[in-house]
């Protein structure tokens, strides 16, 4: 699909991000091993989720799914197998293109008395899972994957889990959140040393079940436990949220409502970086919801300026950093990003990607092996960009289609719906749609 975007005279609207893929993820995942019923509203309608759904059913766990209105969170119950239920597949279970799917369940399948095998498209099958393998194998799991056990398909054929303690090279809540799963089923205490803070929805979810886990600064401890089932509402994902944010904030004529928005503080990097490019942001009607910090966020237009963007912040915003290219675009000065090398190994090369449309877009930028430099100049060219079939830079490009000088025009734009099916009909309604 082709889609052309251009800049509309003004933006006012309202928009209603969907649930959070972190959060959905993990609600319907940790409730499918919980003892119990449980009730999931505002479920992300994205095909990520959606394999994690077909994944878990194919383990024998029963999931009812009822879609929510125009594209926005569905209803799901989840009738829990308990800690030890899961039923061997009769197939090879498909993550779609999850990453998060694919790490989170090694930790749910490491060690179980069955044979499994993961797999999901190509662009998964070229993502690296090594990270995950070592700790797990370390543990005890005996895991198969090409590769020298470094890419997908992985195969799952038991073993006896061990609590370890482990130093994790990089800050990744996918990876913390694999270890943390299997050692709810290890013979003692698992232990986590983090090199900066990652997202902490494992850590919040799983006390909210009953898990004996702690957290000691960097560090988390888990005891091997059973968890009780828990209904979940979740919040408006803010890495979709993130589009509308750097919308408002760049054109010159904006003002935007995101309702219901998870503002965890270990995912909100994106507003503090905003905030400190000028951006006239606020938080309003904040709130916790099954123990998620939310609010609504108002954006107006602003005058940004360029700023450096590293450190202990990237694990916070590493999925918004190809639509804050955007506000580095339109911002005046220098935007420099680094300590980002994640990107290169995403669903593509995002680094990649964000130079190869900026520069056909006339913005002066270069490349480094962990992060890019953009000279802003408050302006961005239009032109035909291919999306490289990854989501965030498809609507990345939407978004710059928002503020160019002329259109911009989306090649293979539906791959959006991986984490927001309602992207499109968003820009439609706030103006920018033309063909």
């Amino acid at each position: 699909m082709t889609l052309s975007v251009a800049r509309p005279r003004k933006i006012r609207g309202e928009i209603i991000a969907p649930g959070d893929k972190s959060v959905s993820h993990r609600a319907v995942m940790f409730n499918a091993i919980a003892d119990g019923v449980a009730r999931i509203t505002n479920f992300s309608p994205g095909a990520d989720c959606t394999s994690t759904v077909s994944l878990l059913r194919s383990l024998g766990v029963e999931i009812e799914r009822e879609p929510g209105p125009d594209g926005q969170g569905d209803s799901l119950t989840v009738t829990g197998r308990g800690m030890n239920g899961l039923e061997e597949p009769a197939d090879i279970l498909d993550a779609g293109n999850s990453g998060t799917t694919t790490r989170l369940m090694s930790g749910i399948l490491a060690g179980r008395k069955m044979l499994a095998v993961l797999t999901g498209d190509d662009s998964l099958r070229s993502r690296p899972m090594g990270r995950v393998v070592r700790p797990l194998t370390e543990m005890g799991a005996v895991i198969r994957g090409r590769h020298n056990d470094s890419l997908a398909p992985l195969v799952f054929a038991g073993g006896q889990l061990r609590g370890i303690e482990f130093t994790m090279p990089v800050a990744s809540a996918q990876l913390k959140s694999t270890i943390l799963l299997a050692g709810l089923r290890a013979l003692d205490k698992t232990r986590v040393h983090q090199p900066a803070a990652s997202r902490d929805h494992t850590e919040r979810m799983l006390t909210a079940m009953g898990a004996d886990i702690k957290s000691y600064g960097l560090d988390v401890e888990i005891q091997p436990t059973e968890l009780s089932a828990v209904d979940v509402e979740v919040p408006g994902d803010i890495s979709s949220a993130a589009f509308w944010m750097v919308a408002g904030a760049a054109h010159p004529d904006a003002e935007i409502m995101i309702r219901g928005v998870g503002v965890n503080p270990t995912r909100s990097g994106v507003i503090d970086v905003l905030k400190a490019m000028g951006a006239d942001l606020t938080l309003e009607h904040q709130r916790e919801v099954a123990g998620e910090p939310v609010a609504d966020i108002f954006v107006r237009s602003s005058r940004l300026r360029g700023t450096d963007i590293n450190g202990d912040i990237i694990p916070l915003l590493i999925d918004e950093v190809p639509v804050l290219a955007v506000a580095a675009a339109m911002a005046e000065g220098q935007t420099n990003i680094t300590d980002a090398g994640e990107l290169r190994v995403k669903e593509t090369d995002r680094i990649a990607a964000t130079i190869d449309w900026l520069t056909g877009a006339g913005i002066e930028c270069e490349g480094h092996a962990d992060g890019l430099t953009i000279q802003g100049s408050g302006h961005v060219g239009g032109g035909k960009f291919n999306s490289y079939d990854d989501h965030r830079i498809a609507m990345s490009l939407g978004v710059a289609g928002l503020v160019s000088d002329s259109p911009i025009t989306v090649l293979n734009g539906e791959v959006a719906g991986i984490s927001y099916p309602g992207f499109w009909k968003d820009i439609g309604r706030l103006g920018g749609l033309v063909g």
